[in-house]
């Protein structure tokens, strides 16, 4: 499918950097791919858009060289193409940064990014010529990075950008990005759309797979639309909106933005006094937070990446204990002489969705019926005798993934073969289905397309009304406003301040993710809550 779309000057169609035609692939009975043509303008920025599973990863692996297509035909600038591998996709101009960055995090950014292109001189000659022609890149392309760096003290950002170079040092002159701005907070995604406004200057041509509709039309020319494994739209983004795409997208209408009715908070159910987090260096990466979370509500809590977020999850979730303070869940009472237990948390009632899924949510090489149950192998309801029986496992596992609209709906497969959306798609249906008193979840839609998107946040506001107190973490401001009944804001591991859902705004939600607390905002001092004691509550187990 393409676009008529002809030189200012009359002249025929300007050449294609890429064109694919026919392309059909299949995995078993599932068909990812199925007769797919596509062409792409050269020096243009093309969105491929589409639900989890829809095929826009399988295509852009294809094009790369890490698959093959079954039948089809690839052609670049017009001369017919095949890769048996990426290396020779690379030694063609085509680069790709993945969606979870494939960089050895002990080694320098030079080090990653010459990594398997040393070439034949001597080393230490070899560093320095490309360290030059790196330094030339970045000037070219504001890619600013410091290559002696240990890659992972380097902020995701910065690693995607060594990834963008990486590519570029090989010679891509066509750059696939699997999901660019799923782990980047709105600064960083705000830096690499200028990155990618200069690239296209220099005549780079951009794939751009991405699921959030307002970063497609923010910085693409075209966008083309996948469904269930087809090519189902194509357009010149400044032709269309993002209600029409979605409605694309997912084959029936969908809300862009939705506005839910507020909660109705009752008791206390969890409370939190002066909770503070050490690291081995001393370094204090969440300093005197407090406050409480009741009954029937959402409490958002937003932030920039790395503000303490994900050290207040791990904290009430069992996974670290706080070097200072204390929580309490009922009649429990949690601090570093009786620390959680994430196993007893959860026969309280707690579950967590972990912010890094492959991390903290699932053991990839794990089928997905044995992720569907991880931390809950002892529920008496999936097996007999004290023994899991993987027949029941596996039926489970199946009703979860026809609840949640997990894709493709097979419990047998691995859950490294999962696309990012359907993998955070098995996590929640994990966590939710435990029907919890309190729901821990960190980022509940990265990775997720818009249709999925509209699911998961209606699961959550049912689960509040039916009385789960839900703490929500959320780089996204659109998502936590959406939601939150309480918002809390925290900078640099402290609490700035929590406002009322009615009274806040993006703009004054951004000065206190700044450290600038507000006038309409509760200073986490002034919040009066009581410092939590051992008398009359239970120590942890």
């Amino acid at each position: 499918m393409s676009l008529n779309i002809t030189k200012q000057n009359g002249g025929d169609s300007p050449p294609f950097a890429v064109s694919l035609k026919d392309i059909c692939k299949s995995f078993g009975p599932v068909r990812a791919n199925a007769s797919i043509s596509l062409d792409v303008l050269s020096g243009t920025i093309h969105g491929i858009i589409g639900e989890n599973g829809a095929g826009k990863s399988t295509l852009m692996s294809i094009l790369y060289g890490f698959y093959q297509p079954d039948s089809g035909q690839i052609e670049l600038d017009g001369i017919s193409s095949a890769f048996r591998q990426p290396s020779e996709a690379i030694a063609m101009g085509i680069g790709m940064v993945h969606q979870h960055f494939m960089l050895v995090p002990n080694f320098t950014a030079l080090e990653n990014i010459i990594l398997g292109a040393e070439g034949q001189k001597g080393l230490k000659t070899g560093l320095q010529l490309a360290r030059e022609k790196l330094q030339e890149l970045s000037q070219i392309y504001g890619l600013e990075v410091e290559l002696d760096s240990i890659t992972e003290e380097l902020p995701v950002g910065i690693q995607q950008r060594i990834e963008i170079l990486k590519a570029l040092y090989r010679g891509a002159r066509v750059l696939i990005l699997d999901e660019p701005t799923g782990v980047l907070t709105p600064q960083e995604t705000d830096q690499l759309f200028e990155i990618l406004k200069a690239l296209k200057s220099e005549g780079v041509t951009i794939l751009l797979i991405t699921h959030k509709l307002h970063e497609v039309m923010a910085i693409t020319d075209v966008v083309s639309v996948m469904r269930q494994g087809k090519l189902v739209a194509h357009t010149k983004t400044n032709e269309t909106s993002p209600e029409w795409l979605a409605e694309q997208m997912v084959g029936r209408s969908v809300l862009v933005n939705s506005e839910f009715a507020p909660g109705k908070p009752d008791k206390i159910a969890l409370s939190a006094h002066n909770l503070c987090v050490s690291d081995k260096r001393g370094f204090n990466s969440l300093k005197s937070v407090s406050f409480e979370l009741r009954e029937g509500e959402i409490l958002g809590v937003a932030g920039i990446a790395g503000n303490g977020q994900s050290e207040l999850l791990s904290v009430l979730s069992g996974i670290i204990k706080p070097a200072i303070g204390a929580f309490s869940i009922g009649e429990y009472l949690f601090n570093s002489s009786q620390p959680a237990d994430p196993a007893f948390l959860r026969q309280l009632g707690i579950a967590h969705v972990p912010e890094d899924r492959h991390a903290e949510g699932l053991i990839l090489q794990f089928h997905a019926f044995e992720s569907s149950v991880l931390g809950y192998e002892t529920n008496s309801k999936l097996g007999r005798n004290l023994l899991t029986d993987p027949n029941i496992i596996k039926e489970h596992c199946s009703e979860l993934m026809n609840s949640f609209d997990v894709r493709p709906p097979n419990p047998k497969l691995l859950s490294s073969q999962f696309s990012g959306g359907n993998q955070q798609k098995l996590v929640l249906a994990r966590e939710i289905s435990s029907m919890p008193k309190v729901l821990l979840v960190g980022q509940p839609t990265r990775g997720v397309d818009i249709g999925a998107i509209e699911f998961i946040h209606n699961t959550l506001i049912k689960m509040r009304d039916r009385g789960c107190a839900i703490l929500l973490v959320s780089v996204e401001l659109e998502e936590i406003l959406s939601l939150s009944d309480r918002i809390m804001v925290m900078n640099a591991g402290e609490v700035v301040g929590t406002v009322d859902k009615l009274d806040a705004t993006k703009s004054m939600l951004g000065k206190m993710m700044a450290g600038i607390a507000t006038d309409a905002a509760s200073a986490s001092s002034a919040l009066n809550i009581p410092e939590l004691t051992s008398a009359g509550l239970k120590g942890g187990v």
